[in-house]
């Protein structure tokens, strides 16, 4: 079979295309990682928690969330067979009806720019509320939502097949209903494991599902109201349970005990 002249063209330009993209790859480098290899209670060189209900008068953390966050404890948060697990049980636990945890890696994994890639299965179920997200180590432009938020995945239980990427600045955020992200249809959330990943510059940030791009925020150089990710962030990762979001259609309490499991946690710059 000949070849055309447009067919060799193009075929070189697609050459091109993959040994740009190799060479791009080749020059990120591993910074921080947790592979989650030693069952037990999570590695406390890399992650604490938050604790508790949140708030100074227990608000569910500011989104009147029903859960209480505990601290190594092994039924909320721990590594087994090579997986994080943050699991989500009905029962009392202190002035809550739930327990659930919230793993941080502040000032244990800080990160100005980079690709963050967590690979994870999702728990299921009305009022589960899980979330794979970033936030401000110092909060140098002010509280939130100035200093900014980054939810690199969302989920509500009660819209089983959408996953939501969505950024929260002082000029764009929820309250004034100017935030600024998107969804996308996915058959198997929460029985599979997909790769929820940035990749943040200090141009834009783009959100990836399994290495696709599904949603973009871009820097309109107007300041840190549009724009504050050019400070430090850290990892959250956590299981709530109602709230005003997840909860918005109830709890049903026959789905417990949930599990969100994460396979690794890998940064690269």
């Amino acid at each position: 079979m000949k070849t055309s002249t447009l067919q060799v063209l193009l075929l070189l330009l697609l050459g091109v295309g993959v040994t740009a993209n190799a060479q791009v790859q080749k020059k990120r480098k591993l910074v921080w990682s947790d592979e989650f290899t030693t069952n037990g209670l999570p590695d406390s060189t890399k992650w604490s928690y938050d604790i508790g209900r949140g708030c100074p008068n227990n608000c569910g953390w500011g989104n009147n969330e029903l859960q209480y966050y505990t601290k190594e404890r092994k039924e909320n948060a721990r590594v087994e067979n090579g997986k994080l697990i943050i699991e989500a049980h009905k029962e009392k636990m202190e002035d809550a009806n739930y327990s659930s945890a919230r793993l941080v890696s502040k000032n244990k994994g800080d990160w100005k720019y980079g690709r963050i890639e967590i690979k994870a299965k999702l728990p299921a179920g009305k009022g589960i509320w899980p979330a794979i997200w970033m936030l401000p180590t110092k909060w140098e432009y002010g509280g939130w939502p100035h200093s900014g938020e980054i939810d690199i995945m969302e989920y509500v239980g009660y819209l089983p097949d959408s996953l939501f990427a969505t950024v929260h600045t002082g000029a764009f955020n929820h309250v004034k209903g100017t935030q600024v992200g998107s969804s996308i249809l996915v058959k198997d959330l929460s029985t599979a494991f997909h790769v929820y990943a940035i990749d943040w510059s200090a141009d834009k940030i783009i959100f990836l599902l399994d290495g696709k791009e599904y949603h973009r925020f871009v820097n309109n150089k107007s300041g840190s109201e549009a724009w504050p990710f050019d400070k430090q962030f850290h990892l959250l990762l956590n299981v709530a349970v109602g709230g005003n979001w997840g909860g918005k259609f109830g709890v049903d309490d026959a789905i417990f005990s949930q599990r969100m499991e994460i396979d690794y946690v890998r940064v690269y710059q």
